[in-house]
């Protein structure tokens, strides 16, 4: 829940990242609530596998941004699913996005209980 907060305040302007950096913070912390929804809903997966999934569908949703049909821009219109589908193609989100889930690798790779989960799944 903090990431989606310190995201949605980003877009708000209310935590400091530099102006130069845009949306861009936000972007990525977005990309990390991905990668920890992949890995709640697969918590078996291996780290890379967490990684490469998770890469998949942001970029499959920025890609998506450029379908443009009324039914789409009429879903986008609903803030819920703006926030997740977003509305303008922009490459460099594609790399905020890396930034972000690389972010939640490293973290996901010094977090002590997932070490300890599959330190068992490799014993059983």
């Amino acid at each position: 829940m903090l990431i989606i907060v310190a995201g949605l305040a980003s877009r708000q302007g209310y935590v400091p990242f530099p102006a130069v950096l845009g949306n861009y913070p936000g972007d990525a912390l977005w990309a990390w609530v991905v990668f920890l929804c992949v890995a709640w809903a697969k918590p078996s997966m291996t780290r890379w596998r967490l990684v490469g999934l998770s890469l998949l569908i942001a970029f499959a949703i920025e890609f998506l941004q450029l379908y443009q049909a009324p039914w789409m821009q009429a879903l986008r219109a609903n803030k819920l699913a703006y926030l997740v589908l977003g509305n303008g193609f922009d490459p460099l989100d594609l790399a905020a996005y890396v930034v972000g889930i690389g972010w939640g690798a490293l973290v996901d790779a010094c977090w002590p209980w997932r070490r300890v989960a599959q330190a068992q799944d490799l014993n059983a």
